[in-house]
C-alpha cells in the first residue's frame, strides 16, 4: 500500500486539528490544545473502483509557521496540501491566499485544496468574502465543518484522488 504525505496549513485556531481528528477518528472535541510544531496522523483509505488502497500521512502544522513553512524541511515529500481558513475570521481568508500562493511556488504541480472551515458558525445572513486572488481558484474552496463533519471526508478523499491522478 502506497503512503502519501498531506500537509495541513493555516493560521492558529482555524480548525486544522479538529478537521484531521474528525477525519481520522470521526470525532469532534471541544477541548482546545494548540499544535506545537507538527503532529502526524495516519489514515488508511480502502481500495475503491477508481483508486487503490492508500495510506495518508497527514502533517498537522502549527499555525505560527505562516509562510515560513515553505522554507522548512516539513514540506519534504509532501504530495498535497489542505489549506484551512476560518469562515468567521476574514484575516484567515487572506492568510489562506498567501499560503496557497506559497504552496504553488514551493511545490509546483502538487495539488492544493482550500478549506473554509467552521461554516456551521455562520449566521444565515452572514457570508464570508473571499480575497480576489481566491475568487477563481481551481478547485474552488470547499466549505467544511469539523463540528458537523460537513465535507471533511470529501476534502481528504479529493486530496488522495488528486495525488493519484497526478501520479505523485
Amino acid at each position: 500500500m502506497a503512503t502519501k504525505k498531506i500537509m495541513l496549513l493555516g493560521e492558529i485556531g482555524v480548525g486544522k486539528t479538529s478537521l484531521v481528528n474528525r477525519f481520522v477518528s470521526g470525532r469532534f472535541g471541544t477541548d482546545y490544545m494548540p499544535t506545537i510544531n507538527v503532529e502526524i496522523y495516519t489514515h488508511n483509505l480502502p481500495e475503491t473502483a477508481t483508486r487503490p488502497a492508500l495510506t495518508l500521512l497527514i502533517w498537522d502544522t502549527d499555525g505560527n509557521f505562516g509562510e515560513t513553512i515553505f522554507s522548512s524541511v516539513y514540506l519534504k515529500n509532501a504530495a498535497a496540501a489542505l489549506i484551512v481558513a476560518d469562515a468567521t475570521r476574514p484575516a484567515s481568508l487572506q492568510a489562506m491566499a498567501g499560503l496557497a500562493a506559497g504552496w504553488r511556488s514551493a511545490r509546483p504541480g502538487r495539488p492544493c485544496q482550500l478549506l473554509i472551515n467552521k461554516v456551521d458558525l455562520l449566521k444565515p445572513s452572514h457570508e464570508y468574502c473571499l480575497p480576489a486572488e481566491l475568487l477563481n481558484a481551481a478547485p474552488p474552496p470547499l466549505r467544511t465543518s469539523a463540528k458537523t463533519g460537513d465535507n471533511v471526508e470529501a476534502a481528504f478523499q479529493n486530496a488522495a484522488n488528486d495525488i493519484l491522478r497526478r501520479g505523485l
